[in-house]
């Protein structure tokens, strides 16, 4: 080892840069594990980044010819000055660390630039678009941008804060499903392996820091081919935690696979940081539910005409009426007001578009209703009452209730509520206690099929577009629940977010159970293999915007979580179709929530420093903030302002009117004082009220990214 010690320190003599890249290979290979998962960790990844603007000192790639397939030069290059020459923008580029110095003049519209993971990025983001249906609720974030330094970004914003990760990255199927350095790994490649690995490390070492360090949750999928290695990669990143593996029924026919048996499975680890806690469900996960239905609750329903003999029509007073339901759906209209003994039933005025229900036994004889209408009309406002088995053709159905000790039961907490039907009438479970069983760690769940409850649910959101392998929407939730059920005001993160299933699963967590969860989604804007090629040889590149408009996330994400909350299609038409299994409602209803879509942009520091970058900082001071409320969105000209859960002040000299102007309001948290002055920054914290944090800027976000990253 000195030996080679000693010819490193010879090389850094004579090149440097070489030096440098020796010594940092020689140190990886000196820490290597003699046991556990050994890999290659391969040169750090790099991403092009179309559109931003190109300057000096920039590392760049050389473009192809317009309407080429071939594959672009893979040299980096370093921008040394930019001119303009004839009206066309010129970049002086040369070619770095090599002993003979290369240079060119390029046109700068066909370079990209490329940012290294070695380096140090200074993040921002641009909104794209929002939708708002949930009041004062926090928004949900998509972000589009390359997931590795989004992961970065939110080390500013969310570092130790977020409470369950679920994730569900490339599967290493030997498809084009991933790519390494902006390019496809190739299933040949000898060391895909070792690539996918590296890959997944380091955005597992940052989603480590910002996992809350005392209930913070990592879930993670996978198929058999990085199974194993994924499980040992784990358990060496997350040495402190806890590691289970649940193995999970997604298609029960099976992927046929020639002289191999059918995979039917896939597999989630569950990384445990301190003690969360797991929340039972009525379901084991793997046994059946005797009740209504293969997967929903065994809750008691009566039918609501009585059958005793004695109960004929005339026995009982104001037990004799009709329930008037619409003719489609067999839902309520109304009810109707008792009929007098000697009142003939056919004389009763039916609404328009409705049908007459009456309690008649199968022979026409008049019978009575168990409840009086004032009774039903209560318990049906309340979800206590149906029509079940509606037949349209027949206009025909039995009228259902509950009786009074489930209502109690419902009331009183011993019956838990898990959702609505269509109709609005309740599904129900015994509450969970301590009696409950645990969950299993073999889920075989029909609402987890992942055709079913991914696939074609995906194609009624946003129809006409195709997403590969989406998973179940009702898998993603039913993971998460056991971790966020009972917290209310969870973070919930993903960063190989692809269609969107896990913000639309918080979202129906919200729903079923209340709160103002959200989720944190990133992806990229990529293409299929398929379309690149398409879309070269029609003279386009990434960042022109026909290409970028079938990317992932503008393409399926974004619509997908608008589709989601809005009720609508992205052609603005109501969405087909009910929700199912645990909280049954037409998807149309959407939901009351909020989300806003996000860019990620690169900013020099230079800029950030001398607020010529605030505009794209401000989304992260508004993340960091709670993501909720109004944000401030340029540089007060008055020298301070006050948003709903954050201030800015610029100019000190104003202090004491921003101070006066913070609301001792419980979701106001956080106070960015821009100075540079370290002893002023100390006097306006002091007079803050006691909760509000102060951080001051832009030393805290520049300090962040200069040297927290590990790098």
């Amino acid at each position: 080892m000195s030996r080679l010690t000693d010819l490193i320190a010879q090389t850094k003599s004579k090149d440097p840069a070489l030096g440098l890249e020796l010594e940092r290979e020689f140190k990886v290979l000196s820490s290597r594990r003699s046991f556990g998962l050994n890999f290659e960790r391969h040169v750090p990844e790099s991403v092009e980044l179309p559109g931003k603007p190109v300057r000096k000192g920039d590392k760049v790639r050389i473009l192809s010819p317009k309407g080429s397939t071939a594959k672009a030069d893979q040299r980096l290059w370093k921008v040394l000055k930019l001119e303009t020459i004839e009206g066309e923008k010129i970049a002086h580029v040369e070619l770095p660390d090599t002993p003979a110095i290369e240079r060119q003049e390029v046109a700068v519209a066909n370079l990209v630039v490329l940012a290294e993971f070695k380096d140090y990025i200074y993040p921002g983001l641009v909104s794209t678009g929002k939708v708002h249906r949930g009041g004062e609720k926090p928004f949900h974030t998509v972000i589009s941008g390359e997931n590795f330094h989004a992961l970065e970004m939110l080390t500013y914003t969310h570092r130790g804060k977020i409470d369950v990760i679920y994730i569900d990255p490339p599967y290493n199927s030997r498809a084009k499903d991933w790519k390494y350095n902006n390019d496809y790994v190739d299933p040949d490649d000898d060391y895909r392996h070792s690539k996918w690995l590296a890959m997944m490390e380091r955005r597992l070492k940052l989603a480590g820091e910002l996992l809350h360090p005392e209930r913070g949750v990592l879930i993670a999928t996978i198929d058999d081919k990085e199974l194993h290695r994924l499980g040992l990669l784990l358990e060496q990143v997350f040495q402190d935690s806890d590691l289970q593996m649940i193995t999970t029924i997604i298609s029960a026919k099976g992927a046929l696979r020639a002289g191999k048996f059918s995979r039917v499975e896939e597999h989630i680890f569950v990384v445990s940081r301190g003690k969360p806690q797991i929340t039972p469900w009525f379901r084991n996960m793997l046994d059946p539910v005797v009740g209504d239905g293969a997967d929903t609750a065994a809750l008691e329903w009566l039918g609501l005409r009585r059958r005793e003999p004695s109960s004929k029509r005339g026995a009982r007073p104001n037990q004799f009426y009709p329930i008037f339901v619409h003719a489609n759906d067999g839902s309520l209209h109304s009810v109707g007001a008792a009929l007098e003994d000697d009142v003939d039933r056919h004389s009763v005025q039916v609404p328009k578009d409705a049908v007459a229900l009456w309690p008649l036994k199968p022979d026409g004889s008049e019978m009575l209703w168990g409840l009086t209408p004032d009774v039903l009309r209560r318990n049906w406002a309340k979800g206590y009452a149906r029509v079940n088995s509606w037949n349209k053709d027949e206009a025909r159905g039995t009228v259902q209730y509950l009786p009074g000790g489930t209502i109690s039961d419902i009331e009183n907490g011993s019956i838990q509520i898990t959702g609505r039907r269509r109709d609005g009438s309740v599904i129900g479970v015994v509450a969970v206690d301590e009696e409950a069983p645990p969950p299993k760690r073999v889920w075989n769940l029909p609402s987890h099929n992942a055709e079913a409850g991914g696939t074609n649910l995906l194609s009624k959101l946003i129809p006409g577009r195709s997403f590969p392998y989406p998973k179940s929407l009702h898998a993603v939730e039913d993971c998460l629940r056991f971790f966020i059920e009972k917290n209310e005001d969870a973070i919930v993160l993903d960063y190989f977010s692809g269609s969107g299933t896990t913000a639309h699963a918080v979202m129906r967590i919200n729903r079923l159970y209340g709160g103002r969860r959200q989720c944190i989604s990133i992806t990229n804007n990529e293409v299929s293999a398929e379309e690149a090629a398409k879309y070269r040889q029609k003279g386009l590149r990434p960042g022109d915007a026909e290409w970028e408009k079938s990317g992932i996330c503008d393409y399926i994400t974004k619509p997908r979580i608008a589709a989601a909350i809005t009720g609508k299609t992205p052609e603005g038409k109501p969405v087909e179709g009910d929700y199912k299994f645990t909280d049954e409602f037409p998807m149309a209803d959407g939901f009351e929530e909020n989300a806003e879509f996000f860019t990620l942009t690169y900013e020099t520091p230079v800029a950030v420093s001398h607020n010529r970058a605030f505009e794209r900082i401000a989304p992260l001071l508004w993340m960091r903030a709670g993501s909720e409320g109004g944000r401030i969105l340029k540089i007060p000209p008055q020298g301070w302002e006050v948003a709903d859960s954050y201030g800015l002040l610029i100019d000190l000299d104003k202090a004491s009117a921003f101070c006066r102007a913070i609301k001792p309001a419980s979701k106001f948290r956080i106070a960015y004082i821009v100075t540079d002055d370290e002893r002023r920054f100390q006097s306006v914290a002091r007079r803050l009220p006691e909760k509000v944090e102060p951080i001051r800027l832009y030393e805290s976000y520049l300090t962040n990214f200069r040297f927290s990253m590990g790098r």
